[in-house]
């Protein structure tokens, strides 16, 4: 009786999981994560190639690098965490949770007066 159980519950989850899929598209292939992985190593790229000429941009050197920091963590979540195939509700969290780091981050520049230099 026990095994009739658990072989139930094993269906059960490997049709949610069929469903999931189908309704998801599936996953993508190893050509779009290595497209992703290239996005990341361009944006990496500006983010060092900035620090080179942060002088000339001011109080515009921080908010750029935070937003291109912003821009890697979300197509690393989405993509290599597969949050873009999951519930919207883990999704949410994610986005809570930049959106408190954002808050912070944001909170101790302007305490360090990091924009009026």
């Amino acid at each position: 009786m026990a095994e009739t159980h658990l072989e139930q519950g094993t269906t059960e989850i490997a049709e949610i999981h069929a469903e999931h899929t189908h309704a998801h598209g599936g996953h993508p292939g190893a050509k779009e994560y290595v497209r992703i992985f290239l996005i990341l190593i361009a944006i990496t790229a500006v983010e060092v190639a900035l620090y080179y000429v942060r002088d000339s941009l001011g109080g515009w050197f921080i908010p750029i690098l935070f937003l291109l920091a912003s821009s890697k963590f979300l197509l690393v979540v989405l993509w290599f965490m597969h949050l873009r195939f999951d519930s919207r509700r883990y999704a949410r969290f994610f986005v809570m949770g930049l959106a408190g780091a954002a808050t912070l981050y944001m909170v101790v520049l302007i305490t360090f007066r990091t924009f009026l230099r």
